[in-house]
């Protein structure tokens, strides 16, 4: 019994602190992919219609968030962790916005990340993990 006592509690920690590893690993590999994809998406300039205006079309970062959010499905991602910013050509430096044809575009993604292990939270703070993934691709000018 007192072999036990000491062991369960520490495999029991081992456990969660395998899952909780696991599902921040592949949160991470979910955003990189997302993100990856949503930049993919937008470097065609791929107008898409408004689910909640007919007729109208989405604004490009709308589009970008969209597509984010489409290859994501299990997570949550709100829009305010986005950031978009592209390199117009000839530039060096960064500027704000989803740019247009020939530019480099930019998008950023910080997600935060609640670990559920309760002896490993205090060593993050809040008990969270900010996840940072960032993708940048050239648009591609409009076929002519």
């Amino acid at each position: 019994m007192l072999e036990a006592a000491i062991i369960v509690p520490l495999l029991l920690l081992l456990t969660f602190s395998i899952v909780d590893f696991g599902g921040l690993f592949y949160c991470y590999l979910a955003l990189e992919n997302g993100v990856s994809q949503a930049t993919r998406f937008a470097i065609t300039g791929t107008q898409v219609p408004d689910p909640n205006n007919p007729g109208q079309f989405l604004s490009p970062s709308d589009a970008i968030i969209a597509a984010m959010q489409n290859a994501t499905p299990t997570l949550t991602i709100p829009t305010s962790a986005f950031t978009f910013s592209h390199l117009p050509t000839g530039a060096t430096s960064w500027v704000g916005g989803t740019g247009g044809p020939g530019d480099v575009n930019k998008v950023a993604v910080d997600y935060t990340w609640t670990l559920m292990t309760p002896l490993i939270r205090p060593f993050f703070t809040n008990g969270q993990l900010q996840i940072h993934v960032e993708s940048a691709m050239k648009n591609e000018p409009r076929f002519q």
